[in-house]
């Protein structure tokens, strides 16, 4: 597996993961699936912005990816930023999660980025230890602040000051 900038090509497969997350995951909180016109207008902003998105790819395969974005709008925050991973179902428990987050990880640093934030929710258990076992630490917790499938979801703050 290697780990690499996503290109034009891989929007289709990327818009693919994600949405399956948004269909059967609490890892997103959008409702609906993405149209290709609004993954491309994501990845435009992400590129015109110069901030990263990375895939796993495996023979050939995009198998996830990872990518950061700004925290909050205003100019106070440009140094934090907040990031996501997605692996395409099937694959996720065999550490492709792991090589994205650490690969984001990696990148933000590189870029002078100060401070990374994953919001998560508090039943996304696996990946709440994967961020735990990379050096974030739980800054927040916001009851009830989400719902999806009928139900309240609380938000869960990680940051990693790097």
């Amino acid at each position: 597996m290697r780990i690499r900038p996503a290109v034009p090509a891989d929007l289709p497969v990327l818009l693919e993961i994600y949405n399956d997350a948004v269909v059967r995951t609490t890892a997103s909180w959008d409702l609906a699936p993405w149209t290709p016109v609004e993954h491309a207008e994501w990845y435009a902003t992400k590129a015109e912005h110069r901030h990263p998105i990375l895939v796993a790819e495996s023979d050939g395969e995009v198998l996830g990816y990872a990518a950061y974005g700004p925290f909050r709008p205003k100019a106070g925050y440009a140094a934090t930023m907040e990031h996501s991973v997605y692996v395409r179902p099937g694959h996720q428990g065999k550490g492709i999660g792991r090589a994205l987050l650490v690969a984001v990880i990696e990148a933000a640093r590189a870029n002078g980025v100060h401070a990374l934030i994953g919001g998560l929710s508090s039943d996304n258990e696996v990946s709440m230890r994967l961020h735990l076992s990379l050096g974030f630490v739980e800054v927040g917790r916001l009851p009830e602040v989400g719902r999806k499938f009928d139900r309240w979801l609380d938000l869960v703050l990680l940051q990693l000051i790097l």
